[in-house]
């Protein structure tokens, strides 16, 4: 099979986090593929480091003609037997390829939990003829864009999935217990995600506040990422007096190496495709709270493999997270069950596996 992945963003996120991993189970696979990215982008780099056949484009934006007509003139080229589109640029460029000639079979992965637009060239996009197949991350984002799709049998769920190697033979280094001076009965909570407006970390310091005015245990939050909300995260955390026990490390390339030394994962998103950060802390038996924002109840049932509370409401959650941190038998329980679950369903194996079922459904189809 013949595959050209469409990546058009200039960093690395989750998105192209899920891109690499299946790219890498398909040639694993012995399927031929080929990327289109952006330009100067990490996933350009990405593909240099690990040998994968690409094409820079421009990907400036959502009428970019060269980026449309690339597409066109690679699929030319190549004769792919899937194009597979994994963002809303992405999306909108092969559909202006289409009105250059472009005739393919495009398949689309919809990560994100709120509506499309619904002017009229979104509904264009999201029905045009083309789209064989919408790959959404959780069936609360089949369900959300779905009121746009005039043709249900379009939409499909393929839940991410993570590397279980990459955490092999984790152990707790006290990476940053030794970082940042804390003594070794101090617990941390910590968030690992960019610093964006939907990751709501103003529930996240209004939490710490909460637990904090209730609870003299010893803890240290933690912020890890970076983005555009970090001043006003910084300004709240000021605002809240919680700055003596909140830590904004910024990006951090040693994610695996810190993860063993997280006490609880603490996610709380108002929107969230799927919470995939979740599986990585499951990877790790380290215990979850989260809030039930957009696909994360699919993830993190409560009292199985979490515990869940509703968005924005941090006092529930200062509790959940007092529970957490004091009820050891509880800790064993959500984490033996979210390890099995893990194991299950939200591996990169099985990620590529279901992803490639839609594939070749789609081509026995044309």
């Amino acid at each position: 099979m013949k595959i050209l992945h469409l990546s058009s963003e200039k960093t690395w996120r989750g998105g192209e986090q899920q891109i690499a991993y299946l790219i890498q189970e398909q040639m694993l696979a012995g399927e031929s593929v080929m990327v289109a990215c952006k330009r100067d982008s990490v996933f350009e780099k990405y593909c240099m480091d690990n040998r994968i056949p690409y094409q820079a484009l421009s990907f400036s934006n959502s009428f970019d003609m060269a980026t449309a007509t690339g597409i066109k003139k690679l699929h030319k080229a190549h004769h792919f037997d899937i194009i597979h589109l994994h963002s809303s640029r992405s999306h909108s460029l092969a559909i202006l390829a289409t009105k250059f000639g472009l005739k393919a079979n495009l398949i689309l992965s919809r990560r994100v939990d709120f509506p499309s637009s619904g002017n009229a060239l979104s509904n264009y996009k999201y029905n045009h003829p083309q789209i064989k197949k919408i790959i959404c991350v959780s069936e609360k984002v089949k369900e959300i864009i779905g009121q746009t799709i005039r043709d249900k049998n379009k939409l499909c769920v393929v839940y991410d999935g993570i590397d279980l190697k990459r955490f092999e033979g984790s152990e707790k280094r006290n990476i940053l217990h030794e970082e940042f001076g804390l003594s070794p009965e101090t617990k941390i909570v910590a968030n690992i995600s960019a610093l964006a407006g939907h990751k709501d970390y103003i529930t996240f310091v209004n939490t710490v506040a909460a637990f904090k005015k209730k609870h003299d245990l010893p803890v240290k939050f933690f912020i890890i990422g970076e983005g555009d909300q970090r001043t006003s995260i910084e300004e709240h955390i000021n605002a809240t007096k919680t700055s003596g026990v909140i830590i904004m490390t910024g990006f951090r390339d040693d994610v695996p190496d810190i993860f063993p030394e997280i006490d609880v994962f603490l996610m709380t998103s108002k929107e969230e495709g799927l919470g995939s950060t979740n599986l990585d802390a499951f990877a790790n038996r380290i215990p979850v709270v989260a809030t039930a924002g957009g696909g994360i109840p699919e993830v993190v049932k409560h009292e199985k493999t979490g515990l869940l509370a509703p968005v924005q409401a941090s006092e529930i959650l200062a509790e959940h997270l007092f529970r957490m941190l004091t009820d050891n038998e509880l800790q064993t329980k959500v984490t033996q069950n979210a390890y099995k679950v893990l194991n299950e369903s939200f591996t990169k194996e099985v990620m590529a596996k279901k992803t490639m079922e839609w594939y070749k459904s789609v081509i026995s189809e044309t």
